[in-house]
């Protein structure tokens, strides 16, 4: 590294969608200086995804638990990063807490919005106006600039990298023959609650119109999500390959590069499939499309936009869920070129 080579380190969000829609400000980074170094700092289970991004140089596992301020063991761990010779810090995140591990650095530039009233924690501090910077993307990007430059018109779309060999791995691990037929991708989980999850019964609707029509189906999702696809398979008859809680994060990206289609609720594996390139229809209830919307030009949002949407609530307010019942298994069947039932 050269003298005037930048070294940035980012503090990265903990979130898998909000850390692939960061990369769109690793590559706004790298446009502007092409010969920089970035490191990013996040959460463990974050990592693949850093892996998985060819602009990161640095992946450094954050040891510390959701939520927990570890005060003194993040000011140590900040003292640790020293002699690593930062020039700039960029914070993704607004709590007091995660600005503690750059200035415990000594990271001369430090820059985020203001956040939990960070003044001398943060020194080189953004405005945030969200009327302006309606998507969480521009308001990462927007850190990457210069404080009088805009925001590009056309934002860097991430592009996530992937190992076949990987995947294949997986595949005899799990005793699933490789497959030579279209493969469908379901992703019926969503952490934040039961109003951003299209109905099990309609997923496990397609994914029975597709298996009739020749194509593979697999499900995806975390341990959090075994219910979901278990309850699709069994509805299925077992015809699916379920890898709910199976797989890692890794792993999951890898096998969802071979799909072919991908039905996704707003959730992180909806921003993975996105940057995978995968044809993505992405289905939005609680949230908003304008918000956090899949970054891939070609990607097909479902979102109805009723009076009571977007309410960001974890369960329907109003009990009925219909910003995700309305939508019907024969329009998302449609998009597949397959028949519904319905």
């Amino acid at each position: 590294m050269t003298h005037s080579t930048k070294k940035i380190l980012v503090l990265g969000p903990a979130w898998v969608g909000d850390m692939v829609m960061a990369q769109s400000l690793f590559k706004v980074l790298k446009e502007k200086h092409p010969d920089c170094i970035i490191d990013v700092a996040a959460p463990a289970w974050t990592l693949p995804l850093l892996e998985r991004m060819a602009e990161v140089s640095g992946k450094i596992a954050l040891p510390f638990k959701h939520g927990e301020l570890a005060f003194f063991d993040r000011i140590k761990f900040g003292q640790s990063l020293r002699s690593a010779g930062y020039t700039q810090a960029i914070v993704l995140t607004n709590s007091l807490k995660s600005a503690l591990l750059p200035w415990a650095a000594n990271i001369k530039q430090r820059t985020s919005y203001l956040g939990e009233m960070r003044y001398g924690l943060i020194n080189d501090i953004r405005p945030l106006d969200k009327t302006k910077l309606k998507k969480t993307v521009e308001r990462f990007v927007n850190l990457g600039l210069d404080q009088d430059q805009a925001i590009p018109a056309n934002l860097p779309i991430p592009t996530l990298t992937h190992d076949e060999e990987n995947a294949l791995s997986v595949l005899n691990r799990m005793a699933i023959d490789v497959p030579t037929s279209k493969i469908l991708g379901l992703c019926p989980g969503a952490e934040y609650g039961e109003a951003k999850r299209w109905p099990i019964e309609y997923y496990a609707e397609v994914a029975n119109q597709a298996l009739s029509q020749g194509w593979q189906v697999w499900l995806f999702g975390s341990e959090k999500d075994i219910q979901a696809t278990s309850a699709i398979n069994q509805i299925t008859k077992n015809r699916c390959a379920d890898f709910g809680g199976k797989t890692k994060l890794g792993e999951a990206i890898d096998l969802m590069a071979m799909c072919n289609t991908v039905i996704s609720n707003d959730s992180g594996l909806m921003h993975v499939a996105a940057a995978l390139g995968k044809r993505l229809i992405a289905i939005y209830g609680s949230s908003d499309p304008h918000h956090t919307p899949p970054m891939h030009p070609d990607a097909v949002v479902e979102y109805l936009g009723l009076a009571c949407s977007p309410c960001f609530k974890r369960e329907c307010p109003l009990g009925h869920l219909n910003c995700l019942k309305q939508i019907s298994t024969k329009r998302v069947a449609s998009l597949l070129n397959i028949k519904s039932t319905e």
